[in-house]
């Protein structure tokens, strides 16, 4: 398996998978019947408690053993890329709310 460092490919394909994160988190929090006005705060809740853990923002550990994620797209049967560092799908959340939430973020 090759991997290729490729910074702008990685940044879009973060994005949509960012961004697909949050649509699926709120659509099973609508399926689950959360009232509208409580969805959007807890998608962007949930949201960024997973992109933290993506992101290696997050200690995890279990006994003893520490995990630590490094994000790659497959974008071949046989190649993977990735930025250089650990991922920043964090600070994609945000666009990807407002894709969803339009108001996002405003305080108008």
């Amino acid at each position: 398996m090759k991997l290729t460092l490729a910074t702008a490919q990685f940044d879009q394909q973060q994005a949509i998978f960012i961004a697909e994160i949050v649509a699926r988190i709120q659509i099973k929090l609508q399926e689950a019947g959360i009232p509208q006005e409580t969805q959007e705060d807890l998608t962007a809740s949930i949201a960024l408690s997973i992109a933290g853990l993506v992101d290696d923002l997050a200690a995890i550990e279990i006994n003893g053993l520490e995990v630590h994620p490094y994000l790659t797209f497959r974008i071949a049967d046989d190649e993977l890329i990735h930025c250089g560092e650990s991922a920043y799908t964090h600070e994609q959340v945000h666009n990807a709310m407002q894709g969803l939430f339009p108001h996002h973020g405003n305080t108008k």
